[in-house]
């Protein structure tokens, strides 16, 4: 069993780890207060070809694993930066997945390479407010008229879609009740951004301020039927198929935003002086953190198995899941147990936790519940019954 990165995986993390650095607490801290676009960031890592790490070389990628996503994005979330830098990053790495495994030639060399530059932003849109978890009720449809399809519907929790140029959006071809399964009649196209067609709404959320999330309201959008990504009608299985390398990546982002949180707070620790010593000297405060960096490393590790295994061709819907559990909750432990040591100041903008403290609870609901990952644990797993 080897644990080790290799040695390109260590200078990758030692490259991410000094670019993101560059930007500094403050430049977060005021993103967080205007709600800004980190447009500086994003194109700084576009520039050093960050982008385009999971995009084959073919199309003006790296063609590296989910394992180096994780490094890049991990890296990031570590250095301050939380869900608003992780986020850009993050979108240019995983909607283009499908394409990545189901597109077209013609459609691969059409956007990949726009998608590596970054000279192409991306949005994901499944998700329907009537429907939730339960993907296979969705009710945003499209109908083919010649070489077109007519997009109608909903979306909701659309990130970065004030930004995109495309989306990736799942619809239904076939009802429900023409198909010989409900996870069947879906497909999936790479759609236009027309703002003529689609009302974008702005969700006021309580993290994440640097990047918008969206309800989307969809009225006749037309696309190509050479922007339908792989089969008519399996679009929910071509979705499925990017969830585990999701749920990867999204640990490794939970986990660097709590060590970004326990740098600040032992820092904190050992400099700030009640009693006449420093507070890290009592237990009380030395203990939760200890406690906290023993659980990252523990779903860090679950992380990179996971990310290994995909990486590999294994199969890693188990291993994906724990680590995603794993790190929300020992992502959320970290930066809670920084705010507490913080005291008061843990409760003020300048110091900073408190926007991590924001930015982290989201992980332990997207994309996927801690519950809906209990589910899949105890029916996938343990072989329960199915619990809903």
């Amino acid at each position: 069993m080897d644990f080790a990165l290799s040695e390109q995986q260590q200078l990758m993390r030692t490259e991410v780890r000094n670019l993101a650095r560059q930007f500094a607490w403050s430049y977060w801290r005021e993103l967080d207060r205007t709600s800004a676009y980190p447009h500086e960031f994003f194109n700084a890592f576009a520039a050093a070809g960050w982008l385009g790490t999971v995009i084959p070389i073919a199309y003006g990628g790296s063609g590296l694993g989910v394992t180096e996503a994780c490094i890049v994005l991990g890296e990031i979330a570590a250095s301050g930066a939380g869900t608003s830098g992780a986020s850009p990053i993050h979108f240019s790495m995983f909607p283009p997945m499908p394409i990545i495994k189901y597109g077209s030639e013609e459609m691969k060399q059409r956007y990949l390479p726009k998608i590596a530059s970054g000279e192409m932003k991306l949005a994901f849109s499944v998700t329907e407010p009537n429907v939730g978890s339960d993907t296979t009720q969705l009710q945003t449809t499209a109908v083919r008229d010649g070489d077109t399809w007519v997009i109608n519907g909903r979306k909701v929790w659309s990130s970065n879609a004030q930004q995109a140029d495309r989306v990736l959006i799942l619809t239904r071809t076939t009802p429900v009740a023409h198909s010989a399964r409900k996870s069947k009649g879906m497909s999936l196209f790479f759609a236009p951004m027309d703002r003529s067609a689609i009302t974008i709404k702005l969700i006021e959320k309580m993290g994440r301020h640097a990047v918008d999330s969206n309800e989307l309201f969809i009225d006749n959008l037309r696309v190509s039927h050479a922007d339908l990504v792989g089969q008519e009608g399996e679009g929910f299985s071509h979705i499925i198929a990017g969830l585990n390398p999701e749920r990867i990546v999204i640990a490794a982002e939970a986990v660097g935003i709590g060590k970004a949180a326990l740098e600040k707070a032992v820092q904190y620790a050992k400099e700030r002086v009640v009693f006449g010593r420093p507070i890290g000297h009592n237990q009380g405060i030395q203990f939760p953190l200890a406690e906290a960096y023993a659980r990252l490393e523990a779903a860090e590790l679950m992380t990179f198995k996971a990310a290994w295994l995909y990486d590999q061709g294994l199969p890693c819907g188990k291993e994906a899941n724990i680590a995603k559990l794993l790190a929300g909750d020992a992502g959320c432990d970290a930066v809670d147990h920084a705010v507490q040591t913080f005291g008061g100041f843990g409760y003020a903008r300048e110091f900073d936790v408190e926007r991590l403290y924001r930015e982290i609870r989201l992980y332990k609901i997207a994309p996927i519940s801690q519950q809906m990952v209990l589910n899949y644990i105890g029916e996938h797993v343990l072989g329960m019954p199915r619990s809903y």
